[in-house]
């Protein structure tokens, strides 16, 4: 399986697209049409040195991912299984499944960058070699409940937001408890409680636009699960002020199979990621029980999965989500999804559950008596 990934902030670079700017002259037209401006000349040139302003930097951004999955498409015809970015680059892969056209995702960035950098000043730094938990808990001792997590990025690399004098703050604890404090070169605080001005004037400006339901899943961040068509408009407003969990996407896509990772775009910031969690991935990817018989079968297709499943465990069977300790039942048989997906709806949720997420409580309770 394969799945393209989409950068986003901070991958931005003068001169590029330069290869992608000449290959779809009629869409750099497009964009002028909509920016007001040559999107070209900004990513080429950056004459007004403008490039890294947020306003400019998304829309840029944005165009040039957008045309490099195009090139990519035009080379390689094989559709993708997963579509997933990294917070403006969840707009790409919104486009490349359809969701929306080109245009219309340039407009939205468009937007979102205008109002990102109009919210008050703040501070955001990078976090290295701490994991969540540890972090959490020395904001709370230190009394910097005011800062946010914004961007889990891999296993050691967390990203923190809010206003700049508690950010400051946090260095000194963060470095006695071992962690490496980077200052990034912001000046908002994005995903933070900070950001809900431009979160509440984005809201209003979303509802002029309908969304088509996306060809092939999306990862969101804020879920860090395929995204619903019908929730696409409120989990892009809600991304504005809340964190983006790449770790969890990215290990919910390792959870699928054997996966491929596409980076498209400039740079390959995501694909050293996407290398980090791999690496630290092991427990979360061990064979589910459920779907194969013993380490040396070789695993199920997912119509098997599927047929497997229903043949088991009727409508109503006690589940666990792997990762919570909270029991659940099954709402519906099992079912494949785009097909290729095995999945299952569980009361209480709206959304659906890939197999290898959920373990059946009998299959628990015969692996206890067994021990």
């Amino acid at each position: 399986m394969k799945t393209y990934i989409f950068p986003g902030q901070g991958s931005q670079y003068v001169g590029m697209g330069k290869k992608l700017f000449a290959q779809f002259p009629q869409l750099a037209e497009q964009a002028i049409d909509v920016l007001g401006y040559s999107v070209s000349d900004l990513c080429l040139y950056d004459p007004k040195k403008q490039l890294n302003k947020t306003q400019f930097t998304q829309p840029a951004l944005y165009t040039v991912s957008a045309l490099a999955y195009l090139a990519h498409q035009a080379e390689n015809e094989s559709p993708a299984d997963f579509f997933a970015g990294h917070s403006l680059g969840e707009y790409n892969a919104l486009f490349a499944a359809g969701a929306f056209n080109f245009e219309t995702g340039l407009k939205l960035v468009k937007k979102r960058g205008e109002l990102m950098s109009q919210a008050a000043p703040g501070a955001m730094a990078a976090v290295l070699n701490l994991d969540e938990e540890k972090l959490r808990s020395g904001l709370c001792d230190n009394q910097l409940m005011s800062v946010d997590v914004a961007n889990l990025n891999a296993p050691d690399q967390i990203v923190i937001s809010g206003l700049v004098d508690d950010i400051e703050q946090s260095q000194q604890f963060i470095e006695q408890l071992g962690g490496r404090f980077i200052k990034l070169n912001t000046g908002g605080a994005f995903h933070s409680r900070y950001m809900a001005p431009a979160q509440q004037a984005f809201a209003r400006y979303i509802q002029e636009f309908d969304f088509s339901v996306p060809h092939t899943p999306v990862i969101d961040n804020v879920t860090a699960k395929p995204i619903e068509p019908q929730d696409i408009a409120k989990l892009l407003i809600a991304q504005i002020t809340q964190p983006v969990r790449w770790t969890q996407s990215i290990e919910f896509l390792i959870r699928q199979g054997e996966m491929k990772f596409v980076e498209l775009g400039p740079k390959k910031v995501l694909t050293k990621l996407v290398q980090s969690i791999q690496k630290n991935a092991s427990l979360v990817t061990s064979i589910n029980p459920v779907t194969t018989i013993n380490v040396a079968t070789k695993p199920l297709a997912p119509h098997q999965q599927v047929a497997h499943w229903n043949k088991t465990y009727p409508i109503g069977t006690e589940v666990k989500v792997n990762g919570n300790s909270n029991r659940h039942t099954t709402r519906t048989n099992a079912t494949l999804l785009f097909g290729h997906r095995p999945t299952i709806f569980l009361h209480g949720f709206r959304g659906y559950f890939h197999l290898n997420e959920i373990t059946p409580m009998q299959h628990i309770k015969q692996t206890a008596a067994s021990a």
